[in-house]
């Protein structure tokens, strides 16, 4: 039954969906179905990628790559979501997606390109399982095919969720040398293959084993108790950056073995550069280069596919010129980049209807007219001007009804972004560059407030540098009682003994590093095996040092965390640096945030009690 005028109007008054949502298309939205999607839009650019995902597969090449330009908000992120959930319901085909807002340290590009490689692998894939654990059947019923056990084979093929949830934890649980058995067979197949990556994607099988191994695999190190248990060598710092290339190409080769692999790199555009005076993009099309000449895929691979969106001046100004066959590289299977186009008006049409539609039918709502409340003939008017999707989404959210209450222009951002945090917080909370960020940001805010007697005054980098080695993440100039305090903050969340001890010798240190109080931000206890680590941890807590141990909660670092991410996406979200403090301000995110002001307190010289072992 149709529903009245007046009814549609009731739901219009109380909610405004192209606010609440956003307009932006994030990094979750890729993952899950975020926007209601119109396939007619830019399908030139997605058919094209599946169209060589199709190729590799079927042996037409091992190695393909394509890019992708379009101006901010045209819809070079939706485009990558589609391509995702076709993948999802049609081909069995790998997908990762690689935001390079997440590379912040340019020298440390393919380990941090590993990170996120394994991070997209732990994200479910088309059968419902983690792409890792997929990998890791793959593996398993080549082993059982290798030893002639084809009926075990089968069955672990037709039903790879009881392998996971019942078959996997029952044959560890008789034989504690079952995954060396597995890794010794597989080892014979795939004689290229480190064992410890096979071990380790193995180990992904075990939902209590699984995190540890995953970290493994994204180059991070273990604790030693840890390690041992998985039989997993530590990783070596020194060597992090040069071992993480080895390791993506050979995680890479041995995806290729099973299914075809589509990566695609995002968000390339950032201020930062290199050492050697690189851009951030051109960086990463380095990387591209670099895996497309160095990776080695047998005849049979079902080869790999590299997607990288870009603004069409950072292709034309940055990536084009660059010498020794980058472009091509980075653009192989078409000359030039593919175009995405601007909205036409069947398309501002159709992707308003979908909108709508979601809207009214989640209120069990039917309307005569589709778009309602906009015209069709003003909804098509919105053409002549060549809009984005945001763009259009945007002007959606301005015209629609208003609200019946007032919300803050940062508001739905936030709490999209708040969600994702949410959902992937047990990572984060590993992530030391992501939540010195956080706090950062969050002091930045401060500047000129006074919190727990201490009045910020300004943020230094601690140095010198060559010294601290990343171990103090950065300084609070304030004053307290009329004097000057310098207060190191140092995120130590490392589970190696080794490493942990490194940082606590440096922040016991505060001539050296000109401070007059540390503070260590940890969530994790330190063991009381480690003699030399407890011998500093006094030291820093004693009433000489009168340093301190800030618990890092989950719950105080979310928000933070959020609104680093509003920070850092604000062009997408159309939001200015100045809507975004006043956001902060008004919701107190900073002033009465536990983290924040545990880190500025009075020490008590005690060791927090509500550690994770």
């Amino acid at each position: 039954m149709t529903t009245t005028i007046s009814e549609l109007n009731v739901a219009i008054q109380s909610y405004n969906p192209f606010v609440d949502r956003g307009a932006a298309v994030r990094v979750q939205d890729v993952w899950v179905q975020g926007f209601p999607d119109v396939p007619s839009l830019n399908a030139h650019a997605s058919d094209a990628v599946l169209q060589a995902i199709k190729q590799v597969s079927s042996g037409q090449g091992k190695v393909t790559s394509l890019v992708i330009t379009a101006e901010q908000g045209v819809g070079k992120t939706h485009t990558i979501s589609r391509i995702r959930h076709r993948l999802l319901n049609e081909s069995d085909a790998l997908f990762v997606y690689a935001s390079a807002s997440n590379f912040t340290d340019l020298k440390l590009i393919n380990y941090q390109f590993l990170q996120t490689l394994s991070q997209g692998l732990n994200q479910v894939g088309s059968k419902g399982l983690k792409q890792w654990q997929e990998l890791a059947i793959d593996i398993l019923i080549g082993n059982y095919k290798h030893v002639d056990k084809i009926s075990q084979a089968e069955k672990i093929s037709k039903h790879p969720h009881d392998l996971v949830e019942k078959n996997f934890p029952s044959a560890l649980e008789k034989n504690p040398n079952y995954i060396d058995s597995l890794t010794a067979v597989a080892v014979n197949i795939k004689p290229k293959t480190d064992p410890d990556i096979i071990r380790a994607i193995f180990w992904t099988l075990s939902l209590s084993h699984a995190p540890y191994a995953i970290k493994w695999l994204s180059g991070n190190d273990l604790s030693e108790s840890k390690a041992a248990e998985l039989g997993l060598p530590n990783h070596v710092p020194e060597y992090r950056e040069a071992k993480a290339f080895d390791f993506i190409l050979q995680i890479l080769s041995l995806i290729s073995d099973y299914k075809t692999l589509l990566i695609c790199l995002d968000e390339l555009e950032g201020v930062n550069l290199s050492d050697s005076g690189f851009t951030k993009a051109q960086v990463v099309a380095v990387l591209v280069k670099n895996i497309f000449d160095r990776l080695d895929l047998e005849s049979s691979s079902r080869g790999v596919v590299i997607l990288t969106a870009m603004l069409p001046d950072t292709w034309e100004l940055k990536i084009k010129s660059l010498p020794g066959g980058i472009p091509y590289r980075v653009s192989s299977a078409t000359p030039e980049p593919i175009e995405l186009k601007y909205m036409d008006g069947d398309s501002i049409v159709k992707l308003v209807t979908l909108w709508l539609k979601e809207f009214y039918e989640s209120r069990n709502l039917l309307s005569n007219d589709p778009v309602y409340p906009f015209t069709e003939s003003k909804l098509r008017e919105l053409a002549k001007q060549k809009p984005t999707v945001r763009q259009v989404l945007s002007w959606c959210a301005h015209h629609f009804a208003p609200q019946t209450a007032t919300t803050h222009p940062v508001e739905a951002a936030f709490n999209k972004e708040l969600v994702a945090v949410e959902e992937s917080i047990e990572t984060l909370l590993e992530d030391k560059p992501k939540i010195a960020a956080a706090l950062l940001l969050g002091f930045s805010n401060a500047i000129g407030h006074t919190i727990e007697t201490v009045k910020i005054e300004k943020l230094e980098k601690v140095e010198p540098q060559s010294l601290n080695k990343g171990y103090f993440d950065f300084k609070i100039i304030g004053n307290q009682n009329g004097e000057t305090v310098k207060i190191g903050v140092a995120i130590i969340q490392q589970d190696n003994g080794n490493s942990v001890l490194a940082g606590l010798k440096r922040i016991i240190e505060y001539k050296k590093f000109d401070i007059t109080r540390s503070c260590l931000v940890r969530s994790k206890e330190i063991s009381a095996n480690a003699t030399e680590a407890q011998n500093c941890l006094r030291k820093l807590l004693s009433p000489e040092l009168g340093g301190k141990w800030v618990p890092l909660k989950a719950d105080a670092i979310k928000p933070l965390l959020a609104m680093l991410f509003v920070s850092r996406a604000r062009e997408d979200y159309e939001l200015s640096k100045e809507q975004i403090s006043d956001f902060i301000e008004q919701n107190k995110l900073v002033v009465e945030n536990d983290v924040i002001r545990e880190i500025l307190s009075e020490p008590s010289g005690k060791i927090p009690d509500d550690l994770v072992s």
